[in-house]
């Protein structure tokens, strides 16, 4: 076995591990080239440093991993993928992956998404002191025909993202309040929000937006087109409301506008992620949208101290 650091010519072969991992697990792939490009090129993760691909004695690739600090915070996320045959690989890159998270935080919150089907992954997982933490639903809505654009109550303005740049340090001000209590939420600044958004091929201000009630802030969506290259789908990567501001309607508002206009985009339906927490309303609203699960995921955590 053979382990050094990735480029971003080993897109393809990262991707074929990562293939070969998800599809007896989940019968499809999680991951598409551009999002392999998108990871390897992230903003303020070392591709030198913090990502090691593995090798079998006849150079095939065989295992993939990385560690990634969340921003300034003492959480660090960590990701393991094995060929099939090959699982003595995935305990040496966890190790890796580790450790490394231990170099750039001290005493850090280690955080590891798993398949719930994934048997190697959650032994591993166990042996080394981490707990199911969260598990996060992929929940989808299909659109068959045109959707209607939903009326906006009274009082409340709809503004995109490329209509200012305050309009976007507004949609960031609702997701930093919005999501402070929520599992592994980092704060943003603002730079480094712009900057890690527009890095990604998938980016677009214009699929950004902000409620605004009698002139303030109040909620916000943010699309992408993550989704769009294997499945034809928008993407719906952060709905939030304002605490001042909720229980109003404005995110099931902004929701249903997310339908309408991914269906006029042509897209076959609409995806999002959400924590499947039973205290957050969130799992209920896109249930009552019409939007179903497709896709679980647990995240497991270790705490290190000193």
């Amino acid at each position: 076995m053979h382990i050094r650091p990735a480029t971003i010519d080993d897109a393809p072969a990262i991707l074929d591990i990562l293939t070969a991992h998800e599809v007896p697990l989940i019968g499809r792939a999680n991951a598409t080239l551009e999002d392999v490009v998108d990871d390897l090129g992230e903003p303020g993760w070392n591709i030198e440093t913090d990502g090691w691909l593995a090798h079998a004695g006849d150079g095939t690739p065989i295992g993939w991993a990385w560690t990634s600090r969340k921003g300034s915070s003492g959480i660090a996320d960590i990701s393991i993928s094995r060929r099939p045959g090959h699982d003595e690989v995935a305990a040496v890159l966890w190790d890796l992956a580790e450790r490394r998270a231990r170099e750039l935080v001290d005493d850090p919150t280690i955080d590891v998404g798993i398949f719930p089907n994934d048997e190697l992954m959650r032994g591993l997982a166990e042996q080394r002191g981490y707990d199911p933490a969260a598990t996060f639903i992929r929940m989808r809505i299909d659109h068959a025909m045109r959707v209607a654009y939903p009326s906006l109550p009274d009082g409340v303005q709809l503004c995109h993202g490329t209509t200012s740049e305050q309009v976007r340090r507004d949609f960031l001000n609702v997701r930093n309040e919005s999501f402070a209590d929520h599992f592994g939420f980092v704060f943003k600044e603002y730079d480094t929000w712009v900057t890690e958004r527009e890095a990604s091929s998938a980016h677009d201000w214009s699929l950004l937006h902000v409620a605004y009630v009698d002139g303030e802030p109040a909620a916000g969506i943010l699309r992408t087109n993550n989704f769009v290259p294997d499945e034809n789908c928008g993407y719906v990567l952060t709905l939030g409301t304002a605490p001042k501001y909720q229980s109003r309607g404005l995110a099931g508002s902004l929701l249903r506008y997310a339908f309408a206009a991914d269906a006029e985009q042509g897209r076959m339906g609409t995806i999002l992620h959400v924590d499947s927490n039973p205290k957050r309303p969130a799992l209920g609203l896109y249930q009552r949208h019409g939007m179903r699960e497709v896709l679980r995921i647990d995240v497991w955590r270790r705490v290190f101290t000193a």
